[in-house]
């Protein structure tokens, strides 16, 4: 199990509902493309569980 993951924001939030634009912010994430590196915990994955649809994961 990897230490931390390399979150990326692949589509737009502005559609997306509040809750969820919140979540993206949360993350760290505020243009496309723009990646971050967050610690593999629960926390962690139950954000990227809300918005899946809008980020890409990778294990680092």
């Amino acid at each position: 199990m990897a230490d931390k993951l390399k979150i990326t924001l692949v589509k737009s939030p502005i559609g997306a509902i509040p809750k969820q634009r919140a979540t993206v912010k949360a993350l760290g994430l505020r243009k496309i493309r723009q990646s971050v590196e967050l610690p593999n915990n629960g926390a962690t994955k139950g954000m990227i569980q809300r918005v899946n649809h809008l980020v890409k994961v990778e294990e680092i």
